[in-house]
């Protein structure tokens, strides 16, 4: 059972590290790469990420940020250390707080860019910016900084796990 605990823990450690990296990356150079180009450009290139970006790879560690911690979290019911099933339930608090931000802050967003058509056709490029950029920002940052202290988090049930299992094995 350790084995099943530690795995789960693994892979929830591993998901929300990488989805926490994927929104750090936009943070600190996509977005304000993006900022310092024309309106036109910052539209169309958006648009064309918020399609590639719903590929398989970033899905799994997108939605394992709540699965594998939820799995996590019930495969650690019976664990020996307390602590560590309290931490898992803390992370999975926080994915699911930042996985809210991203369905109900971002996506409506990257759906209200894509649904201002072909940025060659928009009249109003400067108008469809501004809907846009400073929101979705504001939104990633914070689920940026929420899945990285739910990773932090993770990464102490996994420490704490370990050493109950090593308290257990030394017995």
């Amino acid at each position: 059972m350790f084995g099943l605990r530690i795995s789960a823990l693994a892979l929830a450690v591993l998901s929300t590290g990488l989805t926490a990296g994927v929104f750090y990356a936009y943070a600190i150079s996509v977005m304000p790469a993006l900022a310092r180009t024309d309106a036109r450009t910052l539209v169309d290139v958006m648009q064309k990420v918020n399609v590639v970006i719903i590929n398989p790879w970033f899905m799994l560690a997108f939605m394992g940020t709540v699965g594998f911690t939820l799995l996590a979290l019930l495969t650690n019911l019976g664990a020996p250390q307390r602590k560590t099933l309290i931490l898992v339930a803390i992370a999975l608090a926080l994915n699911v707080i930042a996985f809210g931000v991203t369905a109900g802050a971002n996506v409506p967003l990257n759906d209200a860019l894509a649904a201002a058509g072909d940025p060659a056709a928009v009249p109003d490029l400067a108008t469809v910016r501004a809907d846009f950029e400073a929101a979705w920002v504001r939104w990633n940052i914070v689920r940026a900084v929420v899945h990285t202290v739910a990773f932090a988090v993770l990464c102490g049930a996994l420490v704490t796990a370990g050493i109950a299992e090593g308290r257990v094995s030394a017995n």
